[in-house]
């Protein structure tokens, strides 16, 4: 349970600071935790593949790293395909 509570505050963190270095701002509270997560696992796949490395293991300065660059990752692709834009009025 407390892993559960663990993922969700970094990954809520993540996203978040996703946000901010992306868009400019938050995504909000559950979006921020979604893409935060999404995105952990995005960069743990490519830190696998480009490092050879399992930062999947705890949680620590390399695990919350990951997580914010698969985040930004995550944010450029859907800003890139029009996903999430504004349409303005």
């Amino acid at each position: 349970m407390l892993e559960l509570i663990g993922w969700l505050i970094i990954g809520g963190f993540a996203g978040w600071v996703a946000g901010k270095l992306v868009r400019g701002q938050g995504n909000g509270i559950l979006l921020n935790v979604i893409v935060g997560i999404v995105g952990a696992v995005v960069g743990g796949w490519l830190a696998s593949l480009i490092f050879g490395v399992n930062v999947s293991e705890g949680f620590n300065v390399e695990t919350l790293a990951v997580a914010i660059v698969g985040a930004i990752l995550l944010l450029a692709i859907a800003n890139i395909a029009g996903i999430g834009r504004r349409r303005a009025a």
